[in-house]
């Protein structure tokens, strides 16, 4: 039987000529993935809460935020003081210790590059629960931060 490769881990850290606010698709996913760890009243709450607070702090930068049952996406801006990884480690263990949520070791980033436009990952993050069969249009769905019920669905 043949072994698997090794996943390799990859750096969060920006390289230095990356501009400072740039804007990165963050993904976290729960260890569990097949249970609705996320997509609650309860636990969306503790996860939006923290998240104004880090942005309150400037840690952190967010114009949105949508939580799926078992991972969520975000679109994030670091200041250039903080590093991307601490933030968010620091932010899934306050989440984790108030809403019992396992998480997965990690997270996924993409930094948005020149030929991705915000608003095409937007709408990519908002069409997420229609992809996964659980409303049938981006409005219905509770689990985004912003509140973005009144924005026409594409």
């Amino acid at each position: 039987m043949t072994a698997l490769p090794q996943r390799k881990s990859l750096p969060h850290t920006p390289p230095s000529w990356v501009p400072a606010g740039e804007i990165f698709f963050i993904t976290i996913c729960c260890a569990k993935r097949t249970t609705n760890q996320l997509a609650t009243p309860a636990a969306f709450k503790v996860m939006t809460t923290a998240l104004e607070h880090y942005m309150a702090a400037e840690k952190i930068w967010s114009p949105l935020f949508l939580a799926m049952p078992d991972h969520l996406h975000a679109l994030f801006s670091f200041p250039p003081r903080v590093r991307m990884e601490n933030i968010l480690r620091d932010w899934k263990r306050f989440v984790a210790k108030q809403a019992g949520i396992i998480w997965q070791d990690g997270f996924f980033d993409h930094r948005l590059r020149s030929n991705e436009s915000l608003e095409e990952k937007a709408h990519y993050i908002r069409r997420n629960p229609v992809r996964a069969d659980l409303i049938s249009t981006p409005d219905l769905w509770n689990y985004v931060w912003p509140d973005c019920s009144a924005a026409p669905a594409r």
